[in-house]
């Protein structure tokens, strides 16, 4: 496992700024490059070790983000799909073209299109007149004519509650938020519809205790949701809580540690990603480890098979694992 020494050298930076960077702290005046640097050598530092010689180019796939680039290093679960796409890629010497503006890939001559994140019907469209081979990457509904790799969000959910439930947890919350789909209107993120279904199974759903608003997944909203939980809960308020992402989880352990709410004492947390940092941040993040590297290393695999002559579309999808660390019992 990576050191945040081993971190360090290769950036060319403190451990104390490796530190900062990786515990989200906004008082750290570091630019936006050098916490790029860090997060993406902490994301790929296994792969630099053991980096396969590249072979002749092949060809040039472009990669779309989704999210703008500011957004990748608020939440490197996106830029940690795309470092995982770029390694394959180069493992077949295929050139690569890294691009966050759809207007952008249509100047560019490719030979296909890696789209990662949720694309509107609309954006795929777009993206289907540049080029006819595209595989999309975390997109959670339905693509019927295109290659997708996803992961299983309700098996993850189910889980986390079962793994709370074992350990005598009933009074189970939710923290997440939603982003409103241009597909169908509707604000659905799957975690959230997987834990109240399975809540509801269980016999175990309160309403009170799920906490979701529309905006970003990131420190920020996951602080704001868990101090506006201790407010309006008090001694009610939930001994677990299962929280969208890390970015998040990283926030709530921010508000609990302010409010004097021990954890895992009191309140037990899980997050969702194991994005790099969950495990410097204290108490150690526990969390569903989802292979963000493979799925992009899957999805490049899915697009040169298309590229390749391959016809009828594939659809993956990838299980996950619940990584148990300090903030949970």
């Amino acid at each position: 496992m990576a050191t945040m020494t081993d971190i360090a050298k290769l950036a060319g930076v403190s451990i104390a700024t490796v530190s900062r960077v990786l515990n989200y702290d906004e008082t750290l005046s570091a630019s936006g490059e050098t916490r790029r640097k860090i997060f993406e050598i902490a994301e790929s530092l296994d792969y630099t070790k053991h980096k396969q010689k590249a072979t002749k180019k092949t060809g040039k796939i472009a990669i779309v983000q989704w999210n703008t680039e500011e957004e990748e290093l608020n939440d490197i679960y996106y830029m940690s799909i795309r470092i995982g796409a770029e390694n394959r890629a180069r493992e077949h010497g295929i050139e690569i073209s890294t691009l966050y503006e759809l207007d952008k890939i249509a100047q560019a001559t490719i030979d296909g299109i890696l789209a990662i994140g949720k694309f509107t019907l609309e954006q795929v469209e777009q993206l289907k007149e540049i080029h006819p081979h595209i595989c999309f990457v975390d997109t959670d509904y339905r693509l019927n004519k295109y290659d997708s790799v996803v992961i299983d969000f309700v098996q993850s959910t189910r889980e986390v509650i079962d793994y709370f439930i074992a350990g005598g947890h009933t009074n189970i919350g939710f923290i997440g938020a939603e982003e409103r789909s241009e597909i169908d209107g509707s604000m659905n993120d799957p975690r959230s519809v997987a834990y109240v279904e399975y809540m509801k199974e269980r016999q175990l759903y309160a309403k009170q205790n799920m906490f979701v608003v529309g905006g970003r997944f990131d420190v920020p909203s996951g602080y704001e949701q868990m101090k506006q939980a201790i407010e309006q809960l008090g001694e009610e308020l939930p001994t677990a809580f299962f929280v969208a992402n890390d970015p998040m989880a990283i926030g709530c352990l921010r508000a609990l540690s302010e409010a004097g709410i021990a954890v895992p004492e009191r309140v037990s947390i899980v997050g969702f990603n194991d994005i790099s940092v969950s495990q410097y941040v204290s108490p150690a993040l526990s969390t569903i480890r989802v292979y963000t590297e493979f799925m992009g290393e899957e999805g490049m695999d899915m697009l040169i098979e298309r590229m390749n002559g391959r016809k009828h579309a594939k659809r993956t999808i990838l299980e996950t694992d619940l990584v148990l660390r300090e903030s949970s019992r």
